[in-house]
C-alpha cells in the first residue's frame, strides 16, 4: 500500500522549483538592459561625432579655418557610421534576447517577420547580428582604405583582392538572404 500523504507536498515543492526555473529566464535582463544602454550611448556618440564634423565643415568654409577638412571629414563620418552599426547590433541583440527569453514585444508583432527585431529563434538572432557585424567590418575596411598610401604595385593588387573578397562575401550574404 502506497503512502499518498506526502505526494501533494512533493508536488507543491516540484511546482515551486519549476516556477523558479521558469523565472530564471529573467536573468537575461542582465544582458538586455546594458545592451540597450550601450546602444543609446553609441547612438549619442555617433550623433555628436557627426555634429562635430558639421561644425568643422562650417568653420572651414565660412570662417576660414586653416585645417584641411578633406583629410578628416570622410574618416570621421565613416567612424560615426561604424559606431551606429555597432549600436544597431546592441539593439538587435537586446531586443532579440528579450523577445526570445522573456516575452514577445507587441509592437514588433505587427511588423513583418523580416523586421530586424522580429526573431523567431536564437539562430535567426545570430544571423541578423552577423549581417550587421559584417557590414560594420566592411565599413571599417572602407575607413582603412581611405587612409592607404600605396608603396608598391603589389599593395594595389592586395587592395583589389580584398575588395573582391568583400564583394564575394556580400554576394554570398545576398544568396543566403534570398533563401529566407
Amino acid at each position: 500500500m502506497e503512502d499518498n500523504s506526502n505526494k501533494p507536498d512533493a508536488n507543491r515543492h516540484e511546482q515551486r522549483f519549476e516556477r523558479y526555473l521558469w523565472n530564471s529566464r529573467l536573468l537575461v535582463m542582465l544582458a538586455v538592459v546594458p545592451s540597450l544602454l550601450g546602444a543609446l550611448v553609441l547612438f549619442i556618440i555617433g550623433t555628436v561625432d557627426i555634429f562635430h564634423v558639421l561644425l568643422v565643415a562650417v568653420d572651414y568654409y565660412f570662417f576660414g579655418a586653416t585645417e584641411d577638412i578633406h583629410d578628416v571629414v570622410v574618416p570621421n563620418i565613416i567612424m560615426a557610421v561604424d559606431i551606429y552599426l555597432i549600436a544597431i547590433v546592441l539593439l538587435i541583440f537586446g531586443l532579440g534576447v528579450y523577445r526570445l527569453f522573456v516575452s514577445p514585444i507587441e509592437q514588433a508583432e505587427t511588423h513583418s517577420s523580416y523586421h530586424p527585431f522580429n526573431v523567431q529563434s536564437f539562430d535567426q538572432l545570430k544571423d541578423k547580428i552577423a549581417r550587421v557585424v559584417i557590414l560594420a567590418v566592411i565599413i571599417e575596411f572602407f575607413r582603412a582604405v581611405v587612409d592607404i598610401r600605396f608603396q608598391s604595385p603589389l599593395d594595389a593588387i592586395y587592395l583589389a583582392l580584398s575588395v573582391l573578397a568583400l564583394a564575394a562575401a556580400l554576394y554570398l550574404m545576398s544568396l543566403a538572404h534570398k533563401k529566407e
